[in-house]
């Protein structure tokens, strides 16, 4: 089918039809969807589709589907994701040391984290293509956006995860909204190699990030941030890095942006990694374009990934982009959470990486203190309640409770309630 883009290899840069099923080149690197931008609209006309009632015009991805994928309206499956909130509180700007630091919360979307922009797109194009299942490997998130998008399509859905190695808020969605799962006795890189296996075999629709279309739906996290700027481009963007593809989505969005001249300038980006799941961090640091996998054990579930399928893509927007790469221990996660959470804000570990990293480039001397700083929390708090609750009891063996905030046992008497109430 003749559509306006066509998908590009990033090594090779071999070029294949633009509906192609495939995720891969011949020669075994990602693909790309280049745009044929005939037709772009203005800053103005994409506020005003904002305030319109269209379902379309509505949802924080297809608001920019010229930039995002331009489908024929009837393929187009959207639970109105988007529209997430940019916080602006001193909580977590005291924390990391700077004067100002907005947070724009992705765990606000329909299944409660980043995902759902880039699964809106992936299943909108699986619906194009007349697929009938769709699958992923997923340490959560991606499982919980993929089954409740196959559901609200009609399709069938299967979940690749890694035993043991997923949080129950994120598993109880995948199993909610009918995802079939399946358990693999290994890590997320084992099932990441099965779920490819499977669907290159059944005809299933691959829709992990090493997908092309994931890429173009998450690119509006970077697109709505700016819309929420008033199109003022911040000097940073810093978020969370685990399969890479957010941070690449974000960088190929604003890039574009810049290139078809609706900003002005381009931001600077910290992709953050969690110590224990650090391989692009390791590559950056050593000014190393080959990735080296790693066997990734975090409290960040989200990010726990030890070779990721964006390794390529993701150096080629932190190099256009003039970005760092930062590596936080998962004490830094959890303190950073603490003050997260107690701002009433709230959000999985893997997103208060974010805050974490920035507060140890802001310490290093990479980010200015009076920067203006933009920061993307990936998860609801909800997504890992046990590591919240523990936390807060002192329960989390290894770590410690820097910040807790336990519960109070009392007896049932007045008195004694009283007593707690006039300690604080």
């Amino acid at each position: 089918m003749s559509v306006p883009w066509k998908l590009a290899c990033v090594r090779c840069d071999r070029t294949y039809e633009g509906m192609a099923t495939r995720y891969r080149c011949d020669c075994g690197g990602t693909l790309d969807v280049i745009h044929e931008h005939t037709s772009v609209p203005t800053l103005a006309e994409f506020d005003q589709r904002r305030a319109s009632n269209d379902p379309l015009n509505r949802s924080g991805v297809w608001r920019f589907r010229e930039l995002v994928l331009p489908l024929a309206s009837e393929f187009i499956v959207t639970r109105g994701e988007g529209n997430t909130t940019l916080y602006d509180h001193p909580g977590p700007a005291k924390y990391a040391g700077v004067d100002r630091f907005r947070l724009k919360h992705e765990g606000e979307n329909p299944t409660a984290s980043f995902k759902d922009r880039g699964m809106t797109a992936a299943v909108s194009a699986a619906k194009q293509l007349g697929m009938r299942a769709v699958a992923c490997a997923s340490t959560g998130n991606t499982s919980a956006s993929m089954a409740s998008y196959a559901a609200f399509a009609g399709m069938d859905a299967y979940v690749f995860i890694p035993e043991g190695k997923i949080a129950y808020g994120k598993l109880s969605q995948a199993l909610a909204y009918g995802g079939k799962t399946i358990q693999i006795r290994g890590d997320f890189d084992r099932a990441m190699e099965l779920v490819q296996q499977v669907c290159d075999s059944e005809g299933i629709y691959l829709v992990n990030s090493v997908n092309p279309f994931r890429i173009e739906g998450q690119k509006a996290i970077g697109l709505e941030l700016l819309q929420d700027c008033g199109w003022q481009v911040p000097d940073w963007i810093a978020l969370p890095g685990g399969n890479l593809g957010n941070n690449t989505a974000l960088a190929k969005g604003l890039i574009e942006a810049f290139e078809l001249g609706l900003i002005d300038k381009l931001p600077r980006l910290a992709v953050i990694q969690a110590a224990g799941a650090n391989p692009l961090y390791t590559a950056w640091s050593q000014g190393s374009d080959e990735l080296v996998p790693v066997k990734a054990k975090t409290i960040a579930t989200a990010i726990q990934i030890g070779n990721p399928v964006s390794f390529r893509k993701s150096l080629r927007g932190i190099a256009r982009l003039d970005g760092v790469v930062a590596q936080v221990t998962d004490q830094e996660i959890l303190d950073a959470k603490a003050h997260v959470d107690a701002s009433g804000i709230g959000a999985e570990p893997a997103s208060c990486a974010t805050v974490a990293g920035v507060k140890k480039l802001v310490a290093a001397g990479v980010i200015p203190a009076d920067a203006n700083i933009c920061g993307v929390l990936t998860g609801h708090l909800l997504k890992d309640p046990d590591v919240v609750v523990n936390y807060h009891r002192s329960e989390l063996q290894g770590f410690d409770s820097t910040y807790a905030n336990p519960p109070v046992v009392t007896d049932a008497t007045l008195q004694a309630v009283l007593a707690v109430v006039r300690a604080q």
